[in-house]
């Protein structure tokens, strides 16, 4: 496949935001109903930078999706059962409206040729199909007990474990 230096297209991208939510909300669906866990562990065992990850629970607390919990036990806790949360409600808390390309969202304010377009059809369908996929997913679905930093050490392959708050990506399509 060949590299370009362009610009990305118009085409969804899941970035480093949702990646670290679904990251953070997956720990906290893998916790007892109703524990409050720290920002520093979710930080630790999803190797969530704290610059991130304190705007993302921001989002997601105004979202409904998450409870913040003030004081020296404070943390975050799921504001609603596991089982109730998507990832496609996930992404829309902290990107907005799902929308694979502008034109499907912005319409004739985005390209003069919308109302004319005979590939319009093909994206809203992938679209759809790609909303109701991701609107099937409760974050119950993926919920990680240990986290990714325990789970990588536990699978032997050390070599791999970066170091703590390094936010390394691997091989995600948003490492760049």
């Amino acid at each position: 496949m060949k590299k370009s230096n362009a610009e990305r297209s118009s085409l969804m991208h899941v970035g480093r935001r949702v990646d670290y939510a679904i990251r953070a909300l997956s720990y906290l669906a893998g916790q007892p109903p109703d524990t409050i866990v720290s920002k520093a562990d979710i930080e630790k065992k999803q190797d969530i930078p704290p610059y991130y990850l304190s705007k993302i629970m921001k989002d997601l607390v105004t979202g409904g999706l998450v409870r913040s919990h003030i004081g020296s036990k404070g943390g975050f806790s799921l504001a609603r059962p596991s089982k109730t949360i998507s990832v496609k409600e996930i992404y829309e808390t902290v990107e907005g409206p799902l929308a694979i390309m502008e034109c499907l969202e912005k319409k004739e304010e985005y390209c003069q040729y919308c109302s004319v377009c005979n590939q319009i059809s093909v994206w809203e369908r992938a679209q759809s199909l790609l909303a109701g996929y991701l609107a099937k997913i409760s974050i119950s679905d993926i919920a990680d007990q240990q986290g990714l930093r325990e789970r990588l050490r536990g699978s032997g392959d050390r070599a791999q474990l970066p170091p703590t708050g390094s936010a390394s990506m691997g091989g995600h399509p948003s490492a760049a």
